[in-house]
Parts: C-alpha cells; structure tokens; sequence
C-alpha cells in the first residue's frame, strides 16, 4: 500500500509542537507577577524549561536502532540489545534491554505500537494486526510486548 505506514522506514515520535504555545502564555500570564518586585523575573524559567523539554524530548525509531533522546541526554540502543517493549505505567513505551535494564521512550505511548512494530522492521509486534500463518494458536512469533499495569 503506497503511503501507508508499512512503507516507513524511519519514524519520528515527539511531544506536539502546538504545547510550545501553553509555554508562551505563561510567558505573557506571569509578565505582570514577574515585575511586580526585584528578582521575581526568575518565573521565567518555568515557561522556559518546559519548552526546552518539549523541544528536546523525542525517540526515533528505524530499522536498526531506537535513538531516545531526553531533556538531558540521548541513549541509542540497537533492536539487538532490545529483548522486549514495556508498557509502564499510563501507558508510556519502555525498551527492556538484554541486560535488564530500561530505556524510557519519550512520546512514545501503548497507541504507537503499530507504528513502532511498522519502524522496527518487524522487531517488534504488531498488536492490532491479526495472525499469521506463522503463528502457533494465535499468539505472535515476535518479541513480546510486557504491560506493567
């Protein structure tokens, strides 16, 4: 299907662009309380922090690796070290590495897994899509997919 998220080979997840806006009406909101007395004009970074996060935060997935990039750092774990996906808490997406240990993905939520089983190249499994004849009772071949909830 031309188009159709089966043809991704890199895929982008992020925070939308639009919660920059939330950070300039604070900005405009607090203008009055931050000149109110010397030294209040430190409220500035609230705004300010918030949109660094929204800018900063994102994963990217493609065939190879998944590359999570934080507010203050950037972890890239190749699919080979990657021994399932985790469903944390409120649906937020976790790679569990093969040593145990966890890579948050940022912006990346339990709704995304058909998109990060599309991106991972068939790393990861599809929960929406439907047997296959290579399956045994139903259940997927592919890595599974862990739910903390």
């Amino acid at each position: 299907m031309p188009g159709s998220i089966c043809d991704v080979s890199k895929l982008v997840f992020r925070i939308p662009a639009t919660a920059l806006l939330a950070a300039g009406l604070t900005v405009i909101a607090a203008t009055p309380f931050a000149f109110s007395a010397p030294g209040l004009q430190v409220v500035y970074l609230l705004p300010l922090g918030f949109a660094w996060w929204v800018w900063r935060n994102r994963t990217t997935v493609d065939e190879e690796r998944i590359v999570a990039r934080g507010t203050f750092g950037t972890r890239e774990v190749p699919w080979s070290e990657v021994k399932a996906i985790k469903v944390e808490s409120r649906g937020w997406l976790s790679a569990l590495r093969s040593d145990g240990t966890l890579v948050r993905l940022p912006a990346v939520r339990a709704g995304h897994l058909p998109a990060l089983a599309a991106a991972s190249g068939g790393r990861v499994a599809d929960p929406s899509a439907t047997p296959t004849a290579g399956s045994v009772d139903g259940e997927p071949t592919d890595p599974p997919v862990e739910s903390d909830g």
